[in-house]
This record gives C-alpha cells, sequence and structure tokens, in this order.
C-alpha cells in the first residue's frame, strides 16, 4: 500500500511539473515565476474549452474568472480621490490626486483604456487601479479609466463606441473645465486591446474638423493594431508563447467581431481575407515595415485571398468587413491620415505575438512626420506592464511602468 502510495505521489508529481514546464527563453527574466503564472491561465483555458464542449458556458463566460479575480473596489486613499461617474451612459473612474500646490493650476490628464482582447479585462483590476493611482500621483494628472461594454456580448463596434462617446464627453470645455485640466495636455493611453482603441480613437479625432481639443500624446503598450496577416513573424515565433498564445489572440480577434466559430477557423489558417480587405494588405506588408533584424528565418508570403464564399463561410461576410475597418484595425490606414497624429510612445515585447503590429505602426508613424519613441523589451513578454501585484508581481513590469510614466512626464 505504501509503495502504491508512493508511486502514486511520484506519477503525480511528475505530471505536474510536466504541466507547468514550458521551453521558455532564456531571456526572460523569472522564468519559473512565469511558467506557475501561466500554468493557471492554461488549465483556465482547457477548462473553458470543455466548458463550452459540453455547452455549459461558453470559452470567454469561463475565461472571465481572470477578471473577476483581480477586482477591487477603488476607493479614495489619502493621495488619491476616485470618483465612479458616466459619461455619455458609459461607466468609467476618474482618479484625482489630492495634493496640490496650487489649486488654480491645471492638470494634465490621462485616459486610459484596459487590454483583455475586448472580451476580458476591467478598469476595476487590481494591476489596472494601482496603474492609475500611480499615473496620478507621479504625473499629478486627472486619470479617467473607461470600464467599456465587452464581447462577446457586445461585438465590434460597440467597444470602440464606447470609448470614443467617453472621449469626446470628456474633451468639452465644460468638462474639463470641471476636474481643472489643461486642455493642451491631454493623452489618450492603453495596453493591448486598450492600445488598438487608444490608436483607433486617435485617428478618429484627428478626421474631425470641428473637434477643437485634440490629444497631446498617445501611449500604446504592446497594441494589437492589424486583424489581416495573423502570420506575421511574431505571431510564428511566439505562438505558444505565455501570456498570449496565438490561438488565443486569434480567438479574441474573431470573438470581437462574432461568435460564428467559422470566423476563427479561417482565422487560425490565415484565410480569412476576402477581396474587399485584400487592397489593405499592403499596409501590414512586413516584409517593408519591419526591419530585417525582426525578419529572423521568416520569409514573407501574402494571406491567401477568398474569391468567393459559400456554405458556413458565407455567414463570415459581415465580421469580413469589419475587420477591414481601421476602427478595429488601426495600421490599415493611408499615410496621410497618420501625418497628423499626436506624438506617440510605443512598447513592444519580443516574446509576444503582437510585437510586430507595434514595430510597424512605429515605422509607418515616423515615415509619416510624427515624433515616435519606441521602446522595445528584448526579454518582455505580452502582458507583462500588469503584472505588478502579489503573487504575479514581475520586475520587469515595474521597470515598463517607470519608463511609460517617466515619458509622459515629459512629454505631456
Amino acid at each position: 500500500m505504501r509503495l502504491g502510495s508512493i508511486i502514486l505521489t511520484v506519477a503525480l508529481c511528475s505530471f505536474t511539473a510536466y504541466y507547468i514546464y514550458e521551453p521558455i527563453p532564456e531571456e526572460i527574466d523569472e522564468r519559473w515565476k512565469l511558467m506557475l503564472t501561466n500554468s493557471f491561465f492554461r488549465s483556465l483555458s482547457h477548462l473553458a474549452d470543455f466548458s463550452e464542449l459540453l455547452g455549459l458556458k461558453d470559452y470567454m463566460g469561463v475565461m472571465y474568472f481572470i477578471t473577476l479575480a483581480e477586482k477591487v473596489v477603488p476607493v479614495s486613499d489619502e493621495h488619491v480621490e476616485v470618483i465612479e461617474e458616466k459619461f455619455d451612459g458609459v461607466e468609467v473612474l476618474l482618479y484625482q490626486p489630492k495634493h496640490r500646490s496650487d489649486d488654480t493650476e491645471l492638470r494634465r490628464a490621462v485616459i486610459y483604456l484596459h487590454g483583455g482582447g475586448w472580451c476580458l479585462g476591467s478598469s476595476r483590476m487590481g494591476p489596472y487601479d494601482l496603474l492609475a493611482r500611480n499615473m496620478a500621483t507621479e504625473l499629478g494628472a486627472v486619470v479617467l479609466s473607461v470600464e467599456y461594454r465587452l464581447a462577446p456580448p457586445h461585438h465590434f463596434p460597440i467597444p470602440y463606441e464606447d470609448v470614443y462617446h467617453v472621449v469626446k464627453h470628456f474633451l468639452q470645455k465644460q468638462v474639463l473645465a470641471q476636474y481643472s485640466v489643461d486642455p493642451g495636455r491631454i493623452a489618450v493611453a492603453g495596453d493591448s486591446a486598450g492600445g488598438n482603441l487608444a490608436a483607433a480613437v486617435s485617428q478618429q479625432l484627428q478626421k474631425e474638423p470641428g473637434q477643437q481639443i485634440k490629444f497631446k500624446a498617445q501611449a500604446l503598450l504592446y497594441p494589437v493594431l492589424q486583424a489581416l496577416d495573423l502570420y506575421t513573424p511574431s505571431y510564428q515565433q511566439n505562438q505558444d508563447m505565455p501570456i498570449l498564445p496565438r490561438t488565443l489572440m486569434v480567438r479574441f480577434w474573431s470573438e470581437y467581431f462574432t461568435s460564428n466559430k467559422a470566423l476563427f477557423r479561417a482565422m487560425m489558417a490565415n484565410t480569412h481575407n476576402n477581396p474587399e480587405s485584400s487592397s489593405l494588405l499592403k499596409f501590414v506588408n512586413w516584409s517593408n515595415f519591419l526591419p530585417e533584424t525582426y525578419h529572423r528565418k521568416y520569409n514573407y508570403s501574402a494571406p491567401a485571398v477568398l474569391q468567393g464564399l459559400g456554405g458556413e463561410a458565407a455567414e463570415m461576410d459581415g465580421p469580413s468587413r469589419s475587420f477591414a475597418d481601421p476602427r478595429a484595425s488601426p495600421l490599415l490606414v493611408p499615410d496621410s491620415a497618420l501625418r497628423s497624429l499626436p506624438k506617440a510612445y510605443i512598447l513592444t515585447c519580443e516574446y509576444d505575438v503582437l510585437r510586430d503590429d507595434g514595430i510597424m505602426y512605429a515605422t509607418r508613424l515616423r515615415a509619416a512626420g510624427v515624433e515616435v519613441t519606441h521602446e522595445h523589451y528584448d526579454a518582455g513578454f505580452h502582458g507583462a506592464l500588469m503584472f505588478t501585484v502579489w503573487p504575479t508581481d514581475f520586475l520587469i513590469a515595474h521597470h515598463m511602468t517607470d519608463n511609460y510614466i517617466k515619458w509622459l512626464k515629459e512629454n505631456l
């Protein structure tokens, strides 16, 4: 009996070690902590797949547990006043520093958009609450954190429209005056899907001739910027990397547009483009916009273009028009639409499927004459900025946060 228990224990420990261990590149610091963290994400993903297979709860419904597990109640403290508001019907959190040297002095403002693949995440999660407090205190800024609605209950363009409505409401002169905000010192920022929304709303704002107040800066933290080519070198190199494997990013994209699994399967095969989107592939041709050092061993091959849709794939027709929309894929606009954009801070990570999206956007913005600060982390991985709270606190997260806030301090 004792021998049987020993064998069972050894087998269980071996299976656990095998499940947790992943071939993570040695360049990444705190590799074992990342393995342990990612084992939780993978376990939840397997549970979500199983739940969806049995018809109990859809995949994103189960994955939303990540959001719930990290939710906090943002409250005022001795340094920051936190207010819950609704701007044009959309929930927002306002963080205002309490200590000011001069009550008549106007303040900076940062509109922050959380990540989560448009399907997960919340401004009320602990890491986002902490980031907002840090920005408010270190910048002496009003920080507006937007609780936009999520897919799959609310597909594109609803999350974008929520953000856009909040921005338009906040940039009214009387609203800025209410919160003592300097109209000339406002930035929009976001990570991952939030970076997507920040880039898209920046472009839209610049196109409106009647918009008097515009952003001074935009900060895009490992942003997702295009849905046309999901087989760039970074998608191939990092397809199995924590915390965002290619399968999950493709699922996020497909769920953003539709709950029809036909689109997910087509996007996984990179065969989701149609004649309408094919004319825009030139804007995401990584062989032109990605410095050669990032080409690695990969050779460019243009994504396949379907000439016609039939059967199950015909249901993709509506969503396929959406991923060619620059409000969903901000990288798809012509150079003329980039020239008047505000100065940009773009953060990218080497071990991230979205690395090339950010680098291509930085390349194109610079070519259009926009001032760009591109900070690339050779040992970075997707989502790292949010790992600032115990037990998943990483040194690189604090380093990223410090550099990001330093840039805002110097440029806003």
